[in-house]
């Protein structure tokens, strides 16, 4: 799986996706184990996690221009997002 790392965290579209997935997986770890802060238990922080998790599964955080999970020669070439 060859990544361009450097060029994906330049790019806020991606920044955007990947934290709100974290934060979205921690919170729901958390939940299971009964630890979660009481800012989330408000209706609006709930919609927005799912909505979040609805990003991702869609493929906001994977390359939809390769196959498989890994960027092509093309991209793993650039120093900036394109």
């Amino acid at each position: 799986m060859k990544i361009n790392w450097k060029v994906r965290l330049q790019n806020k579209t991606f920044l955007i996706a990947f934290i709100g997935a974290i934060l979205t997986f921690v919170y729901t770890i958390l939940g299971m184990f009964g630890i979660v802060p009481s800012i989330t238990q408000n209706m609006l922080t709930d919609a927005i996690m799912a909505l979040i998790n609805i990003l991702v599964a869609l493929g906001v955080v994977t390359d939809p221009t390769t196959q498989g999970i890994g960027d092509s020669s093309q991209a793993m070439s650039y120093t900036i997002p394109k």
